[in-house]
């Protein structure tokens, strides 16, 4: 009598093949987000969810997995409080401010805008690899970073006192 597990059949057409090259991928853009014992969890996780979800993603399986991994990737660090790097010459407090204040930006962009920023200059990829995990062209990528970053340059730039007016009302 065949067991639970045999009597499941997970369509797996290709996925032995492709394994190593996704997992490489996933522990890759965790990596950048996450420390290396997380990133390799978060990696096996994900290619736990392609297999079972094969068949459906099979088609676009780098992006799916990108996408995958990179959420998460966020996932776990929402879970945990990470350690701030700090620059050489700065406080652990201006650290802090800094990291606000670059939060309550990205937090004023629209959805896009900030995906593509976070993807493109937290995650590390570029845009021809952002294009597919988000469902865009790269020329699409590449205006939602020139804008999203001419905004955040706008807002804070022209006006330094607005940082604090930022940090007092983040809506």
């Amino acid at each position: 009598m065949p067991s639970a597990v045999h009597s499941e059949q997970v369509e797996s057409d290709g996925f032995e093949e492709a394994y190593v090259e996704l997992f490489v991928r996933a522990q890759r853009v965790a990596r950048r987000i996450v420390d290396e014992a997380s990133a390799e969890d978060v990696a096996a996780e994900t290619l736990t969810r392609a297999l079972v979800s094969w068949r459906r993603v099979r088609a676009y399986a780098q992006p799916w997995v990108t996408r995958v991994a990179t959420n998460l990737a966020l996932d776990a660090v929402r879970r945990k409080q990470p350690e701030l790097p700090l620059a050489a010459s700065e406080e652990p407090e201006e650290a802090v401010v800094r990291r606000l204040v670059l939060v309550a930006g990205l937090r004023r962009l629209s959805r896009r805008q900030r995906e593509v920023l976070v993807l493109r200059y937290v995650v590390g990829l570029d845009e021809t690899e952002i294009a597919p995990v988000l469902g865009l062209s790269p020329g699409t990528v590449s205006t939602y970073a020139r804008r999203g970053l001419a905004a955040m340059r706008r807002r804070f730039a022209a006006d330094p006192e607005e940082v604090c007016r930022v940090l007092e009302d983040p809506a």
